[in-house]
């Protein structure tokens, strides 16, 4: 069941809140309808309730809070609007990587694309997508977790009549299945059609809270809307001239007390009939009933008391506690997916971006191998690595350094995620994951950048170039640190600035910006050598390491020692405390 209560949003300066003091449940079983015209608030509420606008009140979702719900996916289903996810991937690519993010089994994917009828269409780019296949991949994306609760913010707008049939006929089928349905819609037909419970918005609250056929009856029906100070009279007469003149005429009674609603009649009979017996009439228009409230279910002034909140046996208002404020709504971040690491792998490898990239930086590499090793003067080392004195950095870094801007850069401008909050959930989960994935990246691509470099120069000019140096161990760290270093730069980066394009110049920034200040820094006047850090190390901790561990911490000291790893080593110490700072401000949240 969800029960929503007291929800008021946070009115802008100088305006009334978009939501006011809305109350209503909506049972399980059942599909509830929340009605109203453009304006009226019914997107501010359902934001409310899912926490992504501040305000006050509390929606109770079977009995708990968003936030105090542990496994969100398997609560509350969304659909808010089109699918938030990249353009050039894949549908069924898009519901495998949501699978990682909800904590649910990969085939689960492939069981909504049979349910929602895009098995056919599984292997098509979401940008190809019409409209209604989109809308059912968005509600395929809200029921991966298996959802109690779906909210959805006017799902059929745009739709043909049958595709918005069939979506209507799921939301009644997870109904019939005991789940709680609520959407948004502004066309009270086809509130009628699908909702067995309406909830009538005007201004941000509630004017009316009906079932499906008292919402039929009294609110779709042409009507003549009458006020008048003899509305009893004038109801009397009008029977019973429409008896007399065997017509079929409703009069309804508002329960203002000086309001009728004249069903099967006109103005201009109403009109004569209170002419001709001499009632004032202060109001007489044609009205269909959604035009404002009627019935004896409604509110009487279209307006509930504040901190009354609705029966979910009657549907008439019970009384709150009085004096006591609504509970405040904090707009919380999105959380961070379940299975960061899985999540983090589908999303890099589901695209062409990332294949794209890596053959590029191979071939290139590749080819600039070939033309430095022609010439016979550039040092072996930077022939492998194709790293030519014209450009700041290799190939491989360069590529690494893009697809860690990417990892976040891609985060921002499609937040799967984050759909509806504008924010990507940066946790320190996710966080680590795209670290250890652009980085495991980076190491295999500066790998295969070498061997690949390294056997074309074997075909080309022979063997004889290929001369094992005995640093080798020493270059593979420093070459592998490198590429690595780029990688987490650009990440950071993006992820700091929330954009790709900052993860770039972050890495350009290294050798450009950040080694001429490194080697303009005043040298001291000795050297002082650093040979028994080791041992000083292991005294200080008090641990044992075996003793090859020593080689490798002088090694990664000697490699810092050096202009760009310094430069490096800076770069990425002050991108992530940037990070830190805007990211994960206040408790750390994995």
């Amino acid at each position: 069941m969800l029960q929503a209560i007291g929800l008021t949003s946070t009115p802008s300066r100088g305006q009334a809140p978009a939501v006011d003091d809305l109350t209503f449940d909506a049972e399980p079983g059942c599909v509830t309808a929340l009605l109203g015209a453009p304006g009226s608030g019914k997107t501010a509420a359902l934001r409310l309730m899912l926490e992504l606008e501040p305000g006050r009140g509390v929606t109770y979702f079977r009995g708990r809070p968003l936030h105090r719900v542990p496994y969100p996916a398997g609560e509350v289903g969304v659909v808010l609007g089109d699918v938030p996810g990249h353009p050039a991937r894949t549908v069924r690519g898009q519901l495998r990587m949501l699978c990682a993010a909800a904590g649910v089994p990969v085939s689960r994917a492939d069981e909504l694309l049979d349910a929602v009828g895009l098995a056919g269409l599984q292997d098509q780019p979401i940008a190809r997508l019409s409209l209604a296949m989109d809308r059912r991949l968005a509600l395929a994306c809200a029921l991966l977790g298996d959802p109690h609760t779906l909210l959805l913010d006017d799902p059929a707008e745009g739709l043909a009549p049958r595709e918005a049939d069939w979506l209507h006929g799921m939301l009644r089928s997870h109904a019939e299945r005991g789940g709680t349905v609520l959407f948004a819609t502004r066309d009270p037909k086809e509130a009628a059609r699908s909702a067995g419970h309406v909830v009538t918005l005007d201004g941000g609250r509630v004017v009316a809270d009906q079932d499906g056929a008292a919402f039929s009856r009294t609110r779709l029906r042409p009507r003549v809307a009458v006020r008048s100070p003899q509305a009893a009279r004038l109801a009397a007469i009008v029977s019973r001239e429409a008896r007399a003149a065997r017509r079929s005429v409703e009069v309804v009674a508002e329960a203002a007390g000086n309001r009728l609603s004249v069903y099967g009649s006109s103005c201009a009979e109403v009109g004569d009939a209170a002419f001709r017996h001499g009632l004032p009439v202060h109001q007489l228009a044609d009205e269909v009933g959604d035009m404002r409230s009627a019935g004896a279910t409604e509110a009487p002034a279209g307006r509930r008391a504040s901190g009354d909140h609705v029966d979910a046996a009657s549907r008439t208002p019970r009384p709150a506690a009085r004096g006591e404020l609504p509970p405040p709504i904090r707009r919380r971040p999105a959380r961070g997916p379940l299975r960061p690491v899985r999540y983090e792998l589908r999303r890099l490898f589901g695209v062409r971006t990332t294949a794209v990239i890596l053959s590029v930086v191979l071939a290139v590499s590749v080819g600039l191998s070939v033309l430095l090793a022609r010439d016979g003067r550039t040092p072996l080392v930077h022939v492998i690595a194709a790293w030519p004195s014209l450009l700041p950095l290799p190939p491989a870094a360069l590529g690494a350094g893009l697809i860690g801007a990417l990892s976040f850069g891609d985060e921002f401008r499609y937040p799967a995620l984050a759909a509806g909050r504008g924010s990507v959930p940066r946790r320190l989960g996710l966080l680590l994951a795209k670290l250890a994935v652009s980085g495991g990246v980076a190491l295999l691509l500066a790998l295969f950048v070498a061997l690949a470099s390294a056997a074309t120069l074997r075909v080309v000019y022979g063997g004889s170039l290929l001369d094992v140096p005995p640093n080798v161990v020493s270059l593979a760290v420093s070459w592998s640190a490198l590429t690595v270093g780029c990688a987490w730069a650009g990440l950071l980066a993006a992820g700091v600035f929330r954009v790709t394009t900052a993860g770039i110049a972050a890495v350009l920034a290294v050798p450009v910006v950040m080694v001429p200040l490194v080697e303009r820094m005043p040298k001291m006047a000795s050297t002082r050598s650093m040979s028994g850090l080791p041992g000083r190390l292991r005294d200080l901790a008090w641990l044992q390491w075996p003793g090859e561990a020593d080689r490798w911490m002088l090694a990664g000291a000697r490699i810092v020692a050096q202009p760009v790893g310094a430069a490096l080593a800076l770069s990425l110490s002050a991108l992530t405390c940037a990070f830190l700072l805007t990211s994960l401000r206040g408790r750390v949240r994995w």
